[in-house]
């Protein structure tokens, strides 16, 4: 792939209730394809989108436009006083006003992790909007295993004292998720986990979304979203990226959700858990013959 570093800008939004907040994005204002938009996972940030953009900004067959968006209280987003609003029914109110500022009625998205679930629950709301989506390692039931490991480090972790302290602590928590991670992609990792300033290590998300994991309680599992995912599943087509050895999407609801929706496909990436980067060379390429696709 062409190196299109130089291609992505930094976009800026404000949200209903005065939040600044930031997106990276790529590709012509006016393409002839569908746009794609990316949100990601409860504490990961624009930044796990940034090589899918650079294909995406370098792909002369189906140039198109898209825009990986930093929710609020993670990347360069403000952070909200209030812990409380980070929630999903508020971050859905925040694509909202991206979608109703860069005035895209119709787009495919791309939803890691609880980005997925902002998809689906777009779905129930405003299922016009939604020309397809690529939902990676997540789906509308999630297995205990994997929340309760989520809720273990998400705004926990210690503050590394160096990149190779930070990639030990990583390899902590989700090492055996990733067994097919090399050494240069761990650190790639950890570098859009933290920041390196002045004074040290900072993590690139507000600690305090850990709130919004506070009620995960083994007695009292999650409501499934088959509303939602039927929803979706009735506006568009479907890509599921299933991680392997991922412990938050089973192969089960995968086979579900499949035979719920009438034109719901599933790719399981090897060597890889929750959830998938979107970094590969096979995994960039699905996403962007599905993209073609919807269009």
């Amino acid at each position: 792939m062409n190196d299109m570093s130089s291609l992505i800008e930094d976009l800026w939004f404000q949200s209903e209730d005065g939040l600044k907040l930031h997106a990276l994005a790529a590709g012509p204002r006016k393409p002839p394809g569908l746009p794609l938009i990316c949100l990601p996972g409860i504490s990961r940030t624009a930044e796990d989108f940034r090589v899918l953009l650079d294909a995406i900004a370098g792909d002369r067959v189906n140039p198109r436009r898209a825009i990986a968006l930093d929710s609020r209280g993670r990347g360069l987003s403000d952070r909200d006083k209030n812990p409380a609003n980070y929630s999903v029914p508020m971050e859905v109110k925040d694509l909202l006003a991206v979608l109703a500022a860069e005035k895209i009625e119709r787009a495919v998205f791309v939803g890691t992790s609880r980005g997925g679930i902002l998809t689906m629950v777009l779905a129930a709301l405003r299922p016009q909007a939604i020309a397809g989506a690529v939902l990676n390692d997540i789906g509308p039931v999630l297995d205990m295993e994997g929340l309760l490991r989520i809720k273990a480090y998400v705004g926990k972790l210690p503050l590394p004292k160096s990149w190779s302290d930070a990639v030990a602590i990583v390899k902590g928590v989700i090492g055996k998720q990733f067994p097919a991670f090399d050494e240069k992609q761990w650190l790639d990792y950890v570098k859009r986990t933290w920041r390196e300033g002045s004074g040290g290590f900072e993590p690139r998300s507000d600690p305090r979304i850990s709130n919004a994991l506070a009620d995960i309680d083994p007695a009292k599992p999650p409501t499934p979203l088959w509303l939602q995912f039927d929803a979706l599943g009735a506006a568009a087509p479907v890509l599921i990226l299933r991680g392997e050895h991922s412990d938050l999407l089973s192969r089960e609801t995968v086979a579900e959700m499949k035979k719920r929706g009438k034109a719901v496909q599933s790719i399981e990436i090897p060597g890889q858990g929750h959830a998938p980067s979107l970094d590969g060379t096979v995994t960039i390429k699905a996403i962007l013959d599905f993209a073609a696709r919807c269009s």
